[in-house]
């Protein structure tokens, strides 16, 4: 029986094609789906053992098919089975057309006077694709030329230069939005009263048990005077909350329960703390914080 493609190629081709219709089909997040769910790779074995076996089956109607050929059918399909590639007609028309070239039997009209120790020249003309080509790049040329030229045209310099500088502003707006990008580099004190409610539900929530409800301390230090073991202001307790205390005997590292955006709103919650007076509040430890003043002028 004739056929157009190896049979090998048959099977790749139809079993990543199911495969790609698994992957379509199948929400499997960032992973393949045949490694996020194991059963297709079951079905995707058992697809290719299928088209295995059909490949198989069909070779055999073939060779069944071509027993029962008379003798003069067979020869007529073996011509047909077995023309090479390049005396086939749908090969020598795409040359011909890629080539321009000029068949053997009428070379003799354009043979060049030249002889090279019997060495004869062909006038060939150029192959199209080339002659293509080498007209695209004279139109090329000329819009270059008159866009950077003539119009002044943006440089790669510049086109790269406006491309970082709207990239920086897309940086910017998304830090805007993107709450949980807060480090205790870029960490600012929140003043809203809807942050502030919140910072008040996670320090109810994770610090009261240590710090008391009013921050006047328990196993932890007072939070309602000027004394911090590890400094003060919104850098110093956003980096305690989200470090942890002192090795051995100060609070966990909240980092794994927390949000940063979390962190800072109960960072500027304990900050409104300051000043309070609860009942029976705990000795002052630490040091007196004192915010850095940087000079603007000297």
């Amino acid at each position: 029986m004739k056929t157009h493609f190896p049979a090998f190629l048959r099977v790749l081709v139809f079993f990543f094609a199911i495969m790609a219709g698994i992957e379509l089909v199948v929400d499997s997040g960032d992973q393949p789906a045949f490694i996020k769910y194991p059963i297709t790779l079951l079905f995707l074995t058992l697809a290719l053992f299928i088209l295995i076996a059909i490949e198989m089956i069909w070779a055999a109607i073939g060779n069944i098919s071509y027993q029962l050929l008379s003798d003069e059918q067979k020869v007529a399909v073996q011509n047909k089975r077995y023309v090479p590639i390049k005396q086939r007609e749908w090969y020598q028309k795409m040359m011909q057309k890629l080539t321009n070239t000029q068949p053997l039997a009428s070379e003799h009209a354009i043979l060049l006077d030249h002889d090279y120790d019997g060495i004869r020249e062909l006038d060939n003309n150029l192959p199209p694709w080339w002659v293509y080509s080498f007209y695209a790049t004279i139109v090329f040329a000329a819009v270059y030329m008159v866009h950077y030229e003539l119009m002044d045209g943006n440089t790669q310099e510049d086109e790269f230069q406006a491309e970082m500088a709207q990239a920086k502003i897309e940086v910017e707006e998304y830090k805007k939005t993107a709450l949980d990008l807060i480090d205790e580099k870029t960490v600012v004190a929140l003043t809203d009263d809807a942050s502030l409610a919140k910072g008040k539900e996670v320090y109810l929530m994770y610090c009261a048990a240590c710090h008391r409800p009013d921050g006047g301390g328990a196993i932890g230090p007072n939070l309602t005077d000027d004394h911090w073991i590890l400094g003060g202001g919104i850098k110093n307790v956003f980096q305690t909350i989200n470090n942890g205390g002192r090795d051995g005997k100060g609070m966990v590292s909240w980092k794994g329960t927390l949000k940063p955006s979390e962190m800072q709103q109960v960072a500027s919650y304990v900050l409104t703390l300051q000043g309070g007076n609860p009942p029976d509040a705990k000795e002052a430890e630490g040091d007196v914080y004192v915010p850095e003043i940087i000079a603007e002028n000297k």
